[in-house]
């Protein structure tokens, strides 16, 4: 007879029960739970889309101008399995980037295009992230070198790249060169069409 060994976080599960103050019931806390509450990203954060190639790239943009460079959900790379992070793109390391003050004075001043950092996958693929706006350098998230699986395991959270932030002025032409959630959805399903359409006449001409 096989036993079930202790699980030591026993003792700090939640137990739903009557609960008392000064001599009356009060409502569970749980009970307010709600399932399907906006997640942090849907509260504070606004989607956009940057395209290096056919390869997709999402911005956080929060209502303070903080952007996140992260992965969109269909990086191939996602799919393949990502084994590092590399911010040393060659002729420069991110990770050395040094923000002071308020202001973050001091940061690298990166464009759209500009190179962030290397990812390579597990079936030997390596990917140059762009840095999908022009802006300072804020941070980079260099816990994703010791943990590259962050990157599929909390891609809207601690999976993020680098915090960027646009000046203010720059800031409306940015959102216009990105791509809403509502129009990558659509760039998607036009891909998928295109894709189809070639699968159907390749296997016409073969049948020729």
């Amino acid at each position: 007879m096989s036993v079930q060994p202790e699980d030591p976080l026993e003792p700090f599960y939640f137990e739903h029960g009557k609960q008392e103050i000064c001599g009356k019931l009060v409502t569970p806390i749980t009970d307010g739970f709600q399932e399907d509450y906006p997640s942090v990203v849907d509260r504070f954060f606004t989607r956009y889309y940057y395209f290096k190639g056919d390869v997709p790239y999402q911005v956080l943009y929060h209502s303070n101008r903080i952007c996140l460079i992260c992965l969109a959900p269909e990086h191939p790379a996602l799919g393949q399995g990502i084994s590092s992070v590399n911010f040393d793109i060659g002729n420069v390391d991110r990770s050395q980037n040094v923000v002071k003050g308020k202001g973050k004075k001091g940061g690298m001043i990166l464009q759209a295009e500009s190179t962030l950092a290397l990812i390579a996958t597990e079936n030997g693929e390596t990917y140059k992230v762009p840095s999908c706006i022009r802006g300072k350098l804020v941070e980079v998230n260099t816990a994703l070198v010791e943990e590259p699986k962050l990157l599929e395991q909390l891609p809207e959270g601690a999976g993020y790249f680098a915090i960027l932030l646009p000046k203010i002025e720059n800031c409306d032409a940015i959102k216009a060169s990105l791509l809403t959630q509502e129009q990558y959805e659509g760039h998607l399903k036009n891909q998928k069409e295109s894709s189809e359409d070639n699968t159907q006449k390749e296997k016409k001409e073969m049948e020729t």
